[in-house]
């Protein structure tokens, strides 16, 4: 499959698009750097810029993709533009494309408001991914799923999970990363909201139960 990964140069990204090639997908990144990022023949790159219109994303993604990744974010410096429009825009863009399948890595607790804490430091950053979700939900056509993992950490991953979860916990970034691979093409969790977090499951057991 050709696959589209929007923030393939981030923490999540860069090991999303690993797997990705690894398993013979054809990988589209996207970063803002300017050195290519895998040398891998499967592996080809493009500048999109999440600040330009949902028409000029399309036109920029190639023909051939079936899929969207979108692990992109600002980490706080451009939460409206980036985390929060730039989303929205991509999934125009996708639908434009002629694209169904997408995949959007979120937070817990994105779309339960009650449960966030106002004085945190990722408040602003809740808000936008709020509103991003309930897009994709509410005001596209997509094949989509929402993962929604607790707090990151660069622990090693332990290649088990616990999914459909209602409380928060940590996510080694490479599970995170093993679980957005799996859910690829897995017809089970299209239209699904899935919190996750560290568990005792193994991740192909807990995808297989979705």
């Amino acid at each position: 499959m050709k696959v589209l990964v929007i923030g393939a140069s981030g923490r999540v990204g860069q090991k999303l698009t690993s797997k990705l090639l690894e398993a013979d997908h054809q990988v589209v990144g996207t970063t803002r750097k300017d050195e290519k990022l895998f040398e891998a023949n499967n592996y080809s790159q493009i500048a999109l810029d999440l600040e330009k219109s949902a028409e000029d994303l399309s036109n920029e993604i190639p023909s051939d993709v079936e899929a969207v990744y979108f692990v992109s974010g600002s980490r706080g410096k451009d939460l409206l533009n980036v985390d929060l429009h730039g989303a929205i825009k991509s999934m125009q863009a996708a639908e434009m494309a002629g694209i169904k399948r997408y995949v959007m890595l979120s937070t817990i607790y994105s779309l339960q408001p009650t449960a966030w804490d106002t004085s945190a430091d990722l408040y602003d950053y809740m808000i936008a991914k709020h509103y991003a979700d309930q897009w994709l939900i509410k005001n596209t056509d997509l094949d989509y799923t929402i993962l929604q993992p607790g707090s990151l950490t660069e622990n090693a991953g332990t290649g088990e999970v616990e999914l459909k979860v209602q409380e928060h916990g940590e996510n080694p970034i490479e599970d995170v990363a093993e679980v957005l691979f799996g859910l690829l093409d897995l017809k089970s969790s299209f239209k699904e909201v899935i919190p996750m977090r560290s568990g005792d499951t193994p991740i192909k057991n807990a995808l297989a139960n979705l």
